[in-house]
């Protein structure tokens, strides 16, 4: 029994002392205006695609995005980025925020969204932190810009 113990142990906490500060994929929570999921996967060594699932406004939205990360010299494990992509959202008109007067219901709206913010890997462990700025502007179902786009992440680097 305790070896088996140990064992797992061994098997549970090793991994947390292999990581460096890169990582190919991480995944966690976002928080701020809009709160969800976040997954960021890179596709080379400065590009990467970000998921983001939000909710907010009485339903969610589902964000792709395509970034750029540059690394800050003497400073192991910051770098910073840059990007764009697309949203789709699914939002509750009955809350009647005043863009949809007399209308309630279920809305899609549908836009672009540009990033730009700060990350941070710690190094020799498999935690990733980010802050970013996340303006959206929407063209479908809604007309008009979302300039309060910033949150804080928080990932598990794989």
């Amino acid at each position: 029994m305790l070896r088996n113990m140990v064992i797992v142990s061994i098997l549970v906490v090793a991994p947390l002392f292999a990581f460096s500060q890169e990582y190919n994929t991480a995944i966690g929570i976002r928080g701020g205006f809009a709160q969800g999921l976040t997954i960021k996967h890179f596709i080379g060594q400065q590009k990467a695609l970000e998921g983001i699932l939000a909710t907010r406004w009485g339903g969610y939205s589902i964000i792709g995005l395509y970034e750029i990360n540059k690394p800050i010299n003497d400073a192991d494990g910051l770098s910073w980025f840059y990007g764009l992509g697309g949203h789709i959202g699914f939002w509750d008109s009955a809350d009647n925020r005043g863009w949809w007067p007399n209308d309630t219901g279920q809305k899609t709206v549908i836009g672009f969204d540009l990033i730009i913010g700060l990350e941070y890997t710690i190094p020799n462990a498999p935690i990733n932190f980010q802050l970013d700025y996340k303006p959206a502007f929407h063209f479908v179902g809604y007309q008009g810009t979302g300039w309060d786009g910033g949150a804080f992440s928080v990932r598990f680097t794989l």
